[in-house]
């Protein structure tokens, strides 16, 4: 099973490329047991997608806001 420090690496990776089936699979069984990990997840989509609507504001250097 995956250490917590092996599933955050996971975690962050699979933002950036897919993660193998055996990555996949062994997340999915650490996340099943590990609250702590689960809420590691949950921050970094929550700020996957808060980056997303912040680029999509056109913030450049001409915008008020």
């Amino acid at each position: 099973m995956l250490t917590c420090k092996e599933a955050s690496r996971l975690i962050s990776q699979r933002q950036d490329r897919e993660l193998s089936v055996r990555e996949r699979l062994a997340l999915r069984v650490h996340l099943a047991v590990c609250g702590a990990c689960v809420r590691v997840t949950e921050q970094v989509d929550f700020l996957r997608k808060a980056l997303a609507r912040y680029a999509g504001r056109g913030a450049g250097p001409d915008d008020n806001g």
